[in-house]
């Protein structure tokens, strides 16, 4: 429409400039009436259409109710529609009325049409309500946004009509006048209607437990609804219970739905174009050379030379190619597509935000230029500057909105792709093959879940940045252009040459963080040992060695960190100094080019600001790309697990026509596709309800046979036939960290009667009697509160419990003592057992079992030798009757007794034979197995478990079920306390001189802009003169150097810094480490050694490298901020009226969101390792949860799992936005008011200041953010000197040397004396050792027997002081062992432990860490401990590395190794907590024999397990419940039927065993 039409349409002026001129503007009525109300309705009618198309589907909610709220908002639109067709009877009457003017003109169309227009809009938006409560939604963004949008174009026809009345003193036109106030009042109304959430009633339980789902728009876009829990975190700390539910599409369920249907799109064509790729390689491959021997007429020799060549160009590719498909043989380039499609809406949304607030940033400039302009020319209207202000404030509330939805978006996209692969790959680990398992450990696998997924997380959030940074770079060159010309070339060239300069510190920052890691690591492996290996330190007293073995470490790597903060300090001072250049030469360049070109206020702070915008995307894109390439690598690792091959579900069948229970006929199964196989040609029947026993050497392959049964092996030919369900017992029992009720149950109900009866039978009831909480009693990770034996029997009892058809049990039984094992056999597996009509595969080596068997099939090689009952295979003289020999000689003395005596004592072993190395799966061990066989089967012996086995347990019955206690997590505000500790530990000095350069450096900052400020002024003062070249020189002279001040004070200031930190970290961990060392024992009891290395790994790491980054980055942030407020001061003094509210308001957000923040943080850490843990759990028991087919149900567990992280961090996604736009509204308050009082004043205020405090204001939003961040970052980092210095000042044991010493030879004669000695293990537990009283002569050899639990253990503690008496004393050679040194006691007596403990280092270093002996002494030991020979035959020698635990060398040479630690110390007693099954029958002997002959002169304690070896005892000491109950020599006590008589006679021992010894 043309001005004149719209004129007519009116009836007055469209649109006059001169409105505008003068210091009283308005604008034309028609304007009003005409642009002003379609710009509005247009909106609403664009989003119409979506609205009604809401009424046509049925409704979600009870369409009958309506709620209040409902009501009045119709009633107001029916007041609002009233008035629109009032509006029409007015010009009506008007026009057509009785009393009306036949001359007068008639009104114009704008009067009739915009009733009109009102009435059908209003209309409409009563049926918009109507879709919107249809659709069961609380408000309506666009109704919301309509309601604003038609206020703030109504206010100005208001003050129109209001300014027209006050002139006039009249109202001219009343009744329009009238209903168009009465409209307005309505249409506000309408609006905070609008903008209240309208929850209908069956959502509210759901809204309750979840208050987004009731948030109305403005509260979704300001965060209000997330108040109550700010609130919360505020008054105490959060726990779990306080997270709320997710929404439905960010729970795992959910997600995973999403992207597991997209993957398998995705994965199926690029495992399609994988196989032609394949086929294409096979096919080349295929094709001859040809054209080989044409050269015929250059002779044969070129001929075969050419051959020649190419053969060897076809290995080289040959090898080439080899690895190269070994990298890429599996379906690639498919993750990042199905991510993209899962979440492609997110995407689009996120970038169209992130686009909006791009572009917005470049408006705040242009607006600061036209302010600038605005200041300078005195004679425009005032009204011009309160326009520029409060337009620099709506952009930048619109900024925030913008910024925020953007980022709300992105963190959420990054948290629901992390989700979405660690559920991938879970879902994945449970069909996972075996090649693929095997090519990855564990912790590998755990790795994906844990730092794969969270990169691709961390990549996500900032992926917008791709497209985003450059679009920024280029439209900050294009302003820049337009206000300096060719110039701006000079400063982007400064930028771009610091790029490499970067790029080169980078690359060597890598380098020395690779060097860093090395020596973390080691340190870490070292502390990972000792503490494990505690005991033993404390046993031998050789702390001091390994604290300087440590020590040395950590000076290595303070002095790698040294270096990394000098470099950082580097990079700082270039960071520093980059702005300051770049304006510097882009200044320089723009006055030097030509003597026109003066430097204005304008241009300068308008650069200034844009440069400030640039500086973001070109610090970003480097660290984008980096963080790029190392997400490829992750995407190759997780695509090459999910892409990897299933296992094949199909191996078994499950056909009901065959007969028998299992059917296996000629199968070969190997472990891996491309392997020879282990089991050949197997053909076995077992019919159903029958007992068969698989016998055979170690290595035959018993266990792949049953593994075979589960289909987990690859068949290779054959069948196998399974009728029914399956219960598995692997060989090494996996236990779930839950209670132990919940381990047997495994996801069945539970069923008292049932239960109880099982645990009678699988011989628990004397455990459950030890553990403190029952059945309830929460098993730690991989079992570790219980011993082997008592796994075993576990993993039985839930085997027992699922009621399976069919039961593969792989040697239960070897964990277990021989009366255990006994009843095991009798009350569960065998013929009268719980599974008699079960049908049961037993792999075993106890031989005394077999004659209870109904079938027999034996293995060799992998091939069944012979199957068949026990007397025929007897009597057939092969490899059965072999085995027999080899076995039944160890055997057949306990069978004797366990046949006639029935007077068996059950005796629970409550802690056994088996160390606990990390549990891995049947799988992974029978792999391992298999290697090591040609290591075991040392001259055909197959090396044997001792039977009977009872050792200690700890006696600690703790009170309540935990074994362990929750780790104690910080809550509340840190306190100063600790601050001041850190800084303690940096020094008072540095920290002083550090904030002191800092402060200098700021002020230079503040002094080169104030120059700046100073300079533009020269364009007003030198406006018709030329302008002095001394001036200009003077001017980028001053400017340049101010500049490189700053950076010269950052450099010495970090330098400083660096120094400090290094120091703090350095007295940190030696308090530290000199503390753990000095703890008594009991602690690391109950404290898991995890925890314990988190303090020395986690919390050293936060230290050593968070702790000083977030606190450099503090103090820039605080001072940036102050430097802001001053200089806006100093340029409006008017503003320091502000500054108090906006503190006030700053301080509250801050608070209120830091201690919220924080607990989220911890939440989310807290919550985290469950995922972790129960990930591992799963792999590592894979075998049997498949072979019970509860996959579905661990999935379940992990998404819920997971879903109780997600509820902590989403809600730290949301504190983030929620205070993140309260501070920016702080900052764009700011700036308003930093504008506000720049026009107010502008008559005494020079244009170079205003610019200097507008472009100052502009940044401080962003500085303001940081600031929290910092705050929040630094409270959660200094947290670790908190948890660092908790453990720094733990009590410690009694000291380790004292005044009062021990003669230098003491113990000479190695005489004991009890002296009614009582014991307890901590202060509120009951005794262990009530008064035991007894004398040890010098030279005796005394045997200490009794039941689990009876006190044998602790004796021996209480011989090193690892528990102190609670009452009497022990003297050696008539001295009070309490009154000398620990060391001085521990380094006079020596132990021979249970459980061979080494450490990673030589050999030497295991035996003499403190260099005291020679090397023939050494040579000499390793002679008597029958070691020489082996370590004469190894290249090193002395020096030969020991891995982590002695991991390369056997359980026997281990044991050896102790023996030989205890000949070098040559002290008058010694203590012999005999090693059991760890050791073979061959060692034990060589051991046996060497104590007797080389400790003869000495006064021994043997703790026994096995009678047979203290027969020979000069007495025998029988303990029971903590008293001594015998005290004689083994002859007299089998004379008397006592305790001891029926042991020994449960051991097979009889009077006349003790005469042949």
């Amino acid at each position: 429409m043309s001005a004149a039409a719209l004129e007519e349409y009116c009836g007055s002026t469209f649109w006059n400039a001169s409105y505008l001129e003068g210091n009283d503007p308005d604008l034309p009525v028609c304007f009003e009436q005409t642009v002003l109300v379609w710009i509005p309705l247009t909106f609403l009618w664009l989003s119409v259409p979506y609205h009604l198309v809401g009424l046509c589907k049925k409704a979600k909610v009870n369409s009958r109710h309506f709620s209040k709220l409902y009501i009045f908002k119709q009633f107001v639109m029916c007041l609002l529609l009233l008035a629109a067709v009032a509006a029409l009877g007015v010009t009506l009457e008007e026009d057509f009325g009785q009393g009306r003017d036949p001359n007068a003109p008639k009104n114009t169309g704008v009067y009739y049409v915009n009733p009109v227009l009102y009435a059908v809009s209003w209309i409409v938006i009563m049926l918009c309500q109507e879709a919107v409560r249809r659709r069961g939604s609380v408000d309506s963004a666009t109704l919301c946004l309509f309601w604003l949008l038609q206020i703030l174009c109504h206010v100005f026809p208001f003050q129109t009509l209001l300014r027209a009345a006050l002139k006039q003193g009249k109202v001219i036109d009343l009744p329009r006048f009238c209903l168009f106030y009465i409209t307005f009042a309505l249409e506000v109304c309408a609006f905070v209607l609008s903008a209240i959430a309208d929850v209908p009633p069956e959502a509210l339980e759901r809204v309750k437990r979840n208050p987004e789902e009731g948030a109305a728009f403005l509260s979704r876009i300001t965060f209000n609804w997330f108040n109550s829990m700010i609130f919360t975190g505020y008054k105490r700390p959060l726990v779990q219970e306080d997270m709320w539910d997710l929404n439905e599409a960010d729970s795992t369920s959910y997600i995973n739905r999403k992207f597991q249907s997209n993957m398998m799109i995705e994965l199926a064509a690029a495992q399609k174009r994988q196989k032609k790729k394949r086929d294409k390689g096979r096919n080349n491959d295929n094709i001859l050379p040809n054209g080989v021997s044409n050269g015929l007429g250059k002779g044969v020799s070129q001929d075969a030379l050419v051959m020649e060549e190419m053969a060897k160009a076809k290995n080289k590719e040959k090898k080439k190619g080899k690895t190269k498909e070994d990298q890429e043989d599996y379906p690639s380039s498919w993750l990042i597509p199905s991510i993209y499609k899962t979440f492609k809406w997110v995407l689009i949304e996120s970038a169209f935000f992130k686009l909006l607030q791009d572009l917005l940033a470049f408006v705040s400039p242009q607006i600061l230029k036209m302010m600038i302009d605005f200041t300078q020319d005195k004679t425009r209207p005032i009204w011009e500057g309160y326009l520029y202000a409060v337009l620099l404030l709506v952009m930048a509330i619109f900024q925030s909105v913008f910024l925020q939805q953007y980022f709300q978006r992105c963190f959420v996209l990054g948290m629901k792709v992390r989700t979405a692969i660690m559920a991938a790959v879970y879902k994945k680990a449970l069909v996972v093959s075996n090649d693929i398992r095997k090519e990855s450990t564990v912790g590998e696998t755990v790795n994906l879940i844990s730092a794969d997924a969270q990169r691709f997380n961390d990549v996500t959030n900032f992926i917008h940045l791709l497209w985003s940074c450059p679009l920024q770079i280029a439209l900050a060159i294009i302003f820049l252009w337009f206000e300096l010309g060719p110039s701006v070339l000079a400063g982007l060239a400064v930028m771009v040459l610091m790029a490499p300069l970067n790029g080169f510190l980078a690359s060597k920052a890598r380098k020395i963080q690779i060097d860093n890691m090395k020596y973390k690591d080691k340190r870490l492996k070292i502390m990972n040992e000792m503490l494990n290996g505690i005991k033993i330190l404390k046993l031998f007293a050789w702390e001091p060695s390994f604290q300087n073995q440590v020590e040395e470490l950590r000076e290595e790597e303070l002095k790698v960190l040294k270096k990394f903060a000098y470099l950082s300090s580097v990079a700082t001072f270039i960071m520093t100094c980059a702005p300051a250049l770049v304006s510097l030469a882009t200044f320089a360049t723009f006055v030097g080019v030509s003597p026109n070109n003066v430097l204005t206020a304008a241009k300068a702070f308008t650069s200034i600001s844009l440069f400030n915008i640039l500086r973001f995307p070109l610090a970003m894109l480097p660290m984008l790309i980096a963080a790029m390439v190392q997400t490829v690598v992750s995407k190759k690792r997780l695509e090459k697990f999910l892409g990897g091959e299933d296992l094949d579900s199909d191996v078994v069948q499950h056909d009901p026509s065959f007969k028998t229970a299992i059917t296996i006929s000629g199968g070969s199964f190997s472990w891996e596709q491309e392997a020879e196989p282990l089991l050949k040609n197997v053909s076995i029947e077992i019919n159903s309800g029958k007992l068969v026993a698989v016998v055979g050497a170690v290595g035959s392959g018993k266990s792949s046979l049953i593994s075979a049964l589960l289909g987990e092996m690859h068949k290779k030919t054959g069948l196998i036939n399974v009728q029914g369900s399956l219960a598995y017992v692997p060989q090494q029992a996996w236990i779930q960290n839950a209670t132990l009720r919940d381990n047997i149950l495994f996801g069945s109900a539970y069923e008292k009667g049932q239960f109880q009866q099982i645990i009678e039978a699988c011989a628990l009831g004397p455990d459950l009697e030890l553990l403190a909480g029952g059945d309830l009693t929460e098993i730690g990770e991989k079992g570790i509160n219980l011993s082997g034996g008592q796994k075993q029997r576990v993993s039985l009892a839930r085997a027992t419990y699922s009621e399976a058809d069919i039961y593969l049990l792989d040697d239960p039984l070897s964990a277990v003592d021989a009366h255990v094992g006994q009843h095991l056999f009798d009350k569960v597996i065998g013929p009268k057992g719980l599974l008699k009509d079960k049908t049961r595969v037993l792999v075993t080596h106890a031989v005394s079992f077999l004659p209870f068997v109904d079938e027999i099939i034996v293995l060799k090689d992998g091939i069944v030798s012979e199957v068949g009952s026990y007397n025929s295979l007897r009597a057939s003289k092969g490899a059965f009757a072999e085995f027999l020999d080899t076995y039944a000689k160890e055997q057949s003395n306990q069978d004797q007794s366990h046949r006639d005596g029935n007077d068996v004592e059950m005796i629970p072993d409550t802690e056994d034979t088996q160390i606990d190395s990390p549990l891995e799966d049947a799988i992974s061990v029978t792999l391992k197995r298999e290697n090591s066989i040609r290591r075991s089967q040392r001259g055909g012996s197959v090396r044997l478990r001792a039977t009977s086995s009872v050792k200690e347990p700890k006696n600690e019955p703790i009170k309540g079920q935990r074994l362990i206690e929750k780790e104690a997590m910080e809550s509340g505000q840190v306190k100063m306390s600790v601050f001041l500790q850190y800084v303690r530990a940096m020094g008072w000095g540095y920290t002083i001189l550090v904030i002191f350069i800092y402060f200098i450096q700021n002020v230079a900052f503040i002094g080169q802009n104030l120059w700046l400020s100073d300079w533009t002024n020269d364009a007003i003062d030198y406006a018709n003169m030329t302008y002095p070249a001394w001036k200009r020189d003077t001017r980028i002279w001053v400017f340049g150097v101010l500049g490189v001040a700053q950076g010269i004070f950052v450099f010495v200031a970090t330098v400083f810094l660096a120094n400090a930190s290094v120091s703090a970290s350095r007295i940190l961990h030696s308090k530290l480490l000199n503390n753990i060392l000095r703890v008594p024992m009991v602690f690391f009891d109950t404290t898991p050694t995890g925890r314990i290395l988190n303090r020395f790994a986690k919390d050293i790491f936060t230290v050593d490298e968070a702790i000083p980054q977030s606190f450099r980055s503090w103090i820039l942030c605080f001072l940036g901020v102050f430097g802001t407020i001053f200089v806006i001061c100093l340029a409006t003094p008017f503003f320091t009226i502000i500054i108090v509210p906006l503190a006030v308001i700053y301080y509250f957000v801050q608070r209120f969101y830091v201690a919220t923040s924080r607990q989220l943080r911890r939440l989310d850490s807290v919550s985290r390792s469950p995922i972790y843990s129960h990930f591992g759990e799963t792999v590592s028991g894979l075998s049997v949860i498949r072979a019970y087919g509860h996959q579905e149900r661990f999935l379940n567990q992990n998404e819920k799992t997971v879903d109780e992280n997600l509820k902590s961090v989403y809600p730290w996604i949301v504190s983030n936005r929620w205070v993140a736009i309260r501070l920016e509204f702080v900052g764009n308050l700011v700036v308003f008011f930093a504008a506000l009082f720049a026009v107010i004043s502008r008559n005494s205020l020079d244009s170079g200041m205003v610019g200097l405090s507008i472009s100052y204001a502009l940044n401080v939003t962003q500085t303001l953010n940081w600031l929290v961040r910092m705050t929040s970052e630094l409270e959660t980092n200094i947290v670790a000197v908190e948890r660092v210095s908790e453990y720094a000042e733990i009590e410690n044991e009694a000291q380790w040397i004292t005044d009062t010493r021990p003669p230098e030879k003491w113990p000479e004669e190695g005489k004991l004396q009890f002296d009614n000695f009582k014991v307890r293990y901590r202060p509120e537990l009951d005794l262990v050792l009530h008064g035991v009283t007894c004398f040890i002569d010098s030279k005796e050899k005394i045997g200490i027997v009794g039941r689990t639990g009876a006190g044998k253990s602790s004796l021996t503690n209480c011989l090193f002081r690892i528990i102190e008496a609670a009452e009497g004393r022990i003297l050696i050679d008539g001295v009070d062992i309490s009154s000398i040194g620990l060391h001085d006691l521990r380094s006079r007596l020596t132990i021979i432990p249970q459980d061979p403990v080494l450490f990673s280092g030589s050999l030497r270093m295991n035996l003499d860490p403190f260099n005291k002996f020679s090397d023939e002494e050494i040579w000499k030991v390793l002679e008597l401990s029958h070691l020489k020979s082996f370590v004469f035959g190894l290249e090193e020698g002395l020096q030969y590395e020991v891995a982590e635990g002695g991991e390369n060398l056997s359980v026997g040479q281990r044991q050896l190794l102790c023996l030989a630690r205890a000949l070098l110390r040559k002290s008058r007693i010694l203590i012999l907590d005999e090693a059991t099954a760890a050791v073979d029958l061959e060692t034990d002997d060589l051991i046996q024999t060497t104590i007797r002959k080389e400790f003869s002169h000495c006064t021994v304690l043997t703790i026994a397990h096995r009678l047979h070896t203290i027969m020979d005892s000069s007495r025998v000491m029988v303990l029971d419940a903590g008293k001594i109950v015998e005290f004689d020599s083994p002859s007299n006590l089998l004379d008397k039927h006592s305790h001891f008589y029926s042991m020994a006679k449960n051991a097979g021992i009889t009077q006349t065993d003790v005469t042949v010894l």
